[in-house]
């Protein structure tokens, strides 16, 4: 009898969020799984880790059907992190990070806490997928993306992924009947306008809140972000190596050694 696969599951969003949940019940068609996943929301951690305070973790039991959930007090990295090197008796085949509650696609990426633990995944040679959901709303309907969640993720088991890449996965909010199809794109050249509101407290002390608008200004039809827009879920490769190949050549025209 063939081995179920093993998939480790986790997010930003924290354990009980309801994208989490819903990707759990969707792994359990697949394999066996292992989740670890952060207590506490951790959007917009990124690649943070902890390295200045203890972390914790903690079993528990939120789906009856999941011998192994844990509760971490870290971030998303964290962990990946430990689930590798401490509570999984092997490596994962696959590592699934999600379902996020709001877009993850271009520039977002780089700000990502559900990407970073894909990513980071795939740093330890696990092949990753972060997947999110264009809704920020605790009560998204996840429902019409679940047969997309496991396509996607039976495609990657089977085929596997390229050495240092993982994928970026999004959906649009949309109802079932009005998702077109999936494609493969590049990440949108898009950035955040952003502002900071000014406030001061009742003890006279200042205090600030981030805000901003996303700016998408790439215009290309083979973006994540043109793809969303027109009713497509969209796979971008991610890669985390980030030397920019096309600058070394102009930048060794400089005088450093001079």
């Amino acid at each position: 009898m063939k081995k179920k696969p093993l998939i480790l599951v986790t997010n930003d969003d924290g354990i009980t969020a309801p994208g989490i949940r819903m990707l759990i019940s969707v792994m359990k068609e697949i394999g066996e799984v292992v989740v670890v996943a952060p207590n506490s929301p951790q959007s917009g951690t990124g690649h943070a880790i902890t390295i200045n305070s203890t972390l914790f973790v903690e079993k528990v039991n939120i789906d009856k059907d999941i011998e192994k959930e844990y509760a971490c007090s870290g971030t998303p990295v964290d962990c990946v992190k430990l689930a590798i090197d401490q509570i999984l008796d092997r490596k994962p085949d696959i590592c699934v990070s999600g379902i996020n509650h709001g877009f993850n696609s271009s520039i977002n990426v780089i700000y990502s806490g559900t990407m970073s633990a894909a990513v980071e995944a795939g740093m330890s040679k696990v092949p990753a997928i972060g997947f999110s959901l264009g809704d920020f709303s605790w009560n998204a309907d996840f429902s019409p993306f679940r047969e997309y969640v496991k396509k996607i993720t039976l495609e990657a088991l089977k085929n596997g992924l390229p050495e240092d890449v993982v994928l970026n996965v999004n959906f649009p909010k949309l109802k079932k009947e009005e998702i077109k199809g999936i494609k493969i794109c590049r990440q949108a050249k898009a950035t955040w306008e952003e502002s900071f509101d000014r406030r001061v407290n009742p003890h006279g002390k200042e205090y600030y809140w981030l805000t901003g608008s996303f700016v998408n200004h790439d215009k290309g039809e083979d973006t994540d972000e043109w793809a969303l827009s027109h009713g497509y879920v969209s796979v971008v490769p991610v890669q985390f190596d980030l030397t920019a190949y096309h600058a070394i050549k102009s930048i060794n025209n400089w005088k450093l050694n001079e």
